[in-house]
């Protein structure tokens, strides 16, 4: 991934609103609700430039989308890689030395860190058990290690043909990845083109059953979580559309990005993510941010 591939973007990402996700009451269920319109917008991008799967840029269109939900969530924009803006990868900490620092100081600080790869990656590569893993989009400091690591991938033909070599893939990763961080949100989503369902009928079927067998079933081998989504376009018609009608409930983005952010909450005490926790809960807690400060020696 080149840091400068998310730019075509950049624009549609500052313009996109961080509303409140959740449509729940207090005490009622948690009910997620996607901005499906911004992933359509984002994925119409490449696909009218004529980049399709084989550049990524349909790829880099939905870690975008994914990492916008998260700071949707109440995730600070620091804190979720990739970043709305270069670097995409940085430090929280870091983030912060720069907002800072006087004006003038800090865009030459910031020049240099972005110069220096070991501080500012192009790619968020996590070690796993056995291997390094590049990670699509995750929630990571130094204080904390990795809270969120979630992988994707996109698929818009030859669906029968690559899609073992996806679950295997798949597999491997989420034991590798568990095993060092079980507590750790790890995560899969899947996006196909829907000619799927008429070209290869079958072939949705195991996908749909693959998404479902990659979940953790008790032990660290599976994802906290699946997803899936299927989008369609043609070739008169390059505006992306999102379809789910038959995509099941249980593997829809829905319950992709509730499950994700309550093991984030889950494996971190209540005087962290407050602001994510007051939006799921429907109430202002009565915690401070732990480490949130706003004095500047």
């Amino acid at each position: 991934m080149r840091d400068d591939s998310f730019t075509p973007f950049d624009e549609a990402l500052t313009a996109a609103d961080l509303n409140d996700p959740w449509g729940h009451e207090r005490g009622d269920t948690p009910d997620y609700r996607p901005d499906y319109g911004l992933l359509e917008e984002l994925l119409t991008i490449p696909v009218t430039a004529g980049k399709g799967w084989a550049t990524g840029a349909l790829a880099n269109g939905v870690d975008s989308w994914l990492a916008h939900e998260l700071r949707r969530s109440g995730f600070k924009p620091d804190e979720v890689w990739p970043r709305a803006t270069r670097p995409r990868i940085l430090p929280r900490d870091v983030a912060l030395l720069l907002e800072k620092l006087p004006r003038q100081l800090s865009d030459e600080v910031r020049a240099r860190v972005m110069a220096m790869p070991v501080v500012a990656p192009t790619d968020a590569k996590i070690l796993g058990r056995a291997y390094e893993k590049q990670v699509d989009v995750a929630i990571s400091r130094w204080d904390r290690g990795p809270e969120l690591l979630l992988s994707t991938k996109t698929q818009i033909s030859s669906f029968g043909k690559n899609l073992s070599n996806r679950f295997e893939e798949a597999y491997g990763d989420a034991g590798n990845l568990r095993s060092r961080y079980p507590l750790a949100a790890v995560g899969f989503f899947f996006v196909q083109r829907s000619t799927i369902l008429t070209d290869e009928p079958e072939a949705y079927e195991r996908t749909v059953d693959m998404i479902r067998k990659l979940r953790d079933l008790g032990g660290t081998n599976g994802y906290t979580a699946t997803g899936l989504a299927l989008v369609s376009w043609s070739d008169e018609n390059a505006t992306v559309k999102v379809e789910l009608d038959r995509v099941p409930r249980d593997v829809r983005p829905e319950q992709f990005m509730t499950r994700m952010i309550e093991q984030v909450l889950a494996a971190t005490s209540v005087s962290q993510h407050v602001h994510v926790r007051s939006l799921i809960e429907r109430r202002e807690l009565a915690v401070a941010e732990e480490g949130e400060t706003t004095d500047v020696p």
